[in-house]
């Protein structure tokens, strides 16, 4: 008999023991972050039918403007976080202030909040291009049975006890790791379950992809520009590929897949970088690092830097472990 694959809400029971504290709460969070990524993809797929592409006239705290499927993801994840009774609080990039979750059932006394972007490269939707929601979850520090506080969402990256994204592509995936590996869930969406697809999903050292946007060449430090000309070069195994997508969460999933890196420098423009430290870098430099790779600003390993507000940005360099530590050389 064909032994069917296993589904993420098998795996995550059947793992349940990995969590440093296995009360089944983290599990829930994970099954709720699951069930609101299938309603947002839902949407996603329907939108060139629907009135949900193009921007809501607003502006969100990063000064970006906010297209209708952002706000669309936001409400969705925050929701479903807020109706299940299993997060104490919540930081999203489309909200100027952390949310504090209580109330029904004396919510106070969860233990876990989460940081995320509910939409990775909403900029690219109308043009049909693939997006994500990025996530990460820590142990609250403030006691239990109290309002969540600014400390429990600024701790360093190395604190958190499980992270992912979920793409929305071709094909739907979730990718998560609780400190354990990381590991891939592809949706099948004839019947609305994730089954493990990319089992102990590991980066190679060396790739042959560099992921930048080099239309802002002229705007980056010397060492950026000296790196990407040395990726040019027809050296040893170069020239390598450029592929930029301009979905973090696309250009990060494909790296992970296949080696590369993933370059976000400062700029001149950009004096502190563009992503967000909290809930884009940290999240994703927790699954790098998991995955074997290697993820810093150039100069710290991104985990170990200590926010110091809740949408401070950072530079990001990403990826294969050789091809981080090259970039990290011509900055020196």
């Amino acid at each position: 008999m064909t032994q069917h694959p296993q589904t993420l809400g098998e795996f995550i029971i059947s793992n349940q023991k990995d969590f440093e504290y296995s009360s089944g709460e983290l599990s829930r969070l994970l099954n709720c972050m699951r069930l609101a990524a299938k309603v947002v993809n839902h949407e996603i797929r329907q939108a060139g039918l629907v009135d949900i592409t193009g921007t809501v006239g607003n502006v969100n705290v990063q000064g970006e403007e906010q297209k209708k499927l952002d706000v669309f993801a936001n409400n969705v994840f925050i929701n479903a976080l807020t109706n299940r009774n299993i997060v104490c609080g919540i930081v999203s990039e489309e909200n100027e202030e952390f949310i504090t979750i209580s109330g029904a059932n004396n919510a106070n006394r969860n233990k876990y909040v989460v940081v995320m972007d509910p939409l990775d490269g909403s900029s690219n939707i109308d043009a049909g291009v693939s997006v994500g929601t990025v996530f990460g979850i820590f142990r609250r520090i403030s006691p239990e049975g109290t309002p969540v506080t600014m400390e429990d969402f600024l701790q360093p990256g190395n604190m958190q006890v499980a992270a992912g994204y979920i793409i929305y592509g071709t094909s739907t995936m979730l990718v998560y790791t609780t400190g354990n590996g990381v590991n891939g869930f592809t949706l099948n969406p004839a019947i609305g379950t994730y089954y493990l697809s990319h089992p102990n999903i590991r980066m190679p050292e060396q790739g042959r992809v560099y992921s930048i946007n080099e239309g802002y060449y002229t705007h980056f430090p010397q060492g950026v520009k000296d790196y990407i000309k040395y990726c040019q070069r027809e050296e040893e195994d170069r020239p390598y590929t450029s592929r930029y997508i301009g979905s973090m969460v696309s250009d990060i999933h494909r790296n992970l897949i296949q080696g590369g890196i993933y370059i976000y420098p400062k700029s001149s423009e950009r004096e502190a970088g563009k992503l967000r430290l909290v809930y884009e870098a940290n999240p994703i430099a927790f699954i790098v690092e998991q995955a074997g790779g290697k993820a810093t600003d150039g100069y710290r390993r991104i985990m170990d830097i200590k926010p110091q507000h809740i949408h401070e940005r950072v530079p990001l360099f990403a990826g294969s472990r050789n091809m981080v530590e090259k970039a990290e050389s011509f900055l020196q």
